[in-house]
């Protein structure tokens, strides 16, 4: 896996998700920006590396398997995440349940995560929003997710806003939305957008 610096995501955060995806489309990379994911707080933004998150459809008999912080895939998930990280929550697009809600939201900032995605829907959103990292979705709602979600794997490729994402990928979002940059691009996209950027002013 790439490992991209601390240095290459602050400089990612200063173009705008629009210039990234432009430049992103000239390394021949048509389908990376999310569709229908919006900022619960606009003016914040992020650049980090994903660390996935997987739901199926919920299934009735899976709500008897036992679950705590070792085996719930969505807790597991969000211990393993280190400074700088961005959870992306693949949910199908289902937005019936929220994926998450703000006491999760606040561990996830409590260790250092800088954002979290997903392409259904999050509960306590105002909570989720102040907790003070960057947060993305396509829209509000406050059933719990074991009615419509399960979750079932972490640090796998996923779909999220119709565009995949692989576990170490880059994510950067605004207040236009959230675009997935390859790792292995981060450095040349950088480059790339910055010279864009003061090429247009």
């Amino acid at each position: 896996m790439t490992t991209v610096s601390q240095q290459t995501l602050d400089r990612l955060l200063v173009p705008s998700t629009a210039t990234l995806t432009s430049v992103l489309k000239g390394h021949g990379l048509n389908n990376t920006f999310m569709h229908d994911v919006a900022p619960l707080k606009p003016g914040m933004k992020m650049a980090g590396r994903a660390v996935t998150l997987r739901y199926i459809p919920a299934r009735e008999d899976l709500n008897d398997v036992p679950m705590d912080n070792l085996t719930d895939k969505q807790r597991v998930g969000i211990e393993q995440l280190q400074p700088g990280d961005v959870l992306v929550i693949d949910a199908r697009g289902d937005t019936r349940a929220g994926t998450m809600g703000s006491i999760l939201a606040e561990r996830m900032f409590q260790l250092g995560a800088v954002g979290v995605v997903t392409d259904g829907a999050y509960r306590d959103s105002p909570g989720i929003g102040e907790c003070g990292m960057a947060a993305y979705a396509r829209a509000m709602n406050a059933h719990t997710n074991k009615t419509i979600h399960f979750p079932s794997e972490i640090q796998v490729p996923v779909g999220c806003g119709e565009v995949a994402v692989f576990p170490g990928d880059i994510i950067v979002g605004d207040s236009e939305g959230v675009v997935v940059i390859p790792a292995h691009l981060a450095d040349d996209v950088a480059d790339a957008a910055e010279a864009q950027e003061l090429k247009e002013e």
